[in-house]
């Protein structure tokens, strides 16, 4: 019976991982819409649900919120070294990878 238990919750999971997918792109649907629309109280409607989804869906497929935000942070550092220095670009990185550090996450 115990396998049986195993198969459920595997299913179960495979099942919410399908859901927050569909999320996603429909999170990423209204945020063109958003654009679309110079709205910016909905394109930060949009932008939060599209962040929530993908810490979860990384939870539920096993990455923690920690590792989440530890390789945005990675991810951050080499987007900015690689970046010209003058870049707006990479000004913009920058002032992301400090507000991240500064909220500890």
């Amino acid at each position: 019976m115990k396998g049986r238990s195993k198969e459920l919750d595997v299913a179960k999971n495979l099942k919410m991982v399908d859901w927050f997918k569909a999320e996603l792109v429909d999170s990423v649907a209204e945020l063109f819409k958003a654009l679309l629309k110079n709205g910016n109280d909905a394109v930060g409607d949009a932008l939060a649900s599209i962040i929530i989804v993908c810490y979860l869906l990384g939870q539920r497929v096993g990455v923690s919120f920690l590792a989440v935000d530890a390789k945005i942070k990675e991810k951050l550092r080499i987007s900015v070294d690689n970046s010209p220095d003058s870049d707006t670009w990479q000004k913009e990185l920058v002032g992301l990878l400090v507000y991240l550090e500064k909220n500890k996450r």
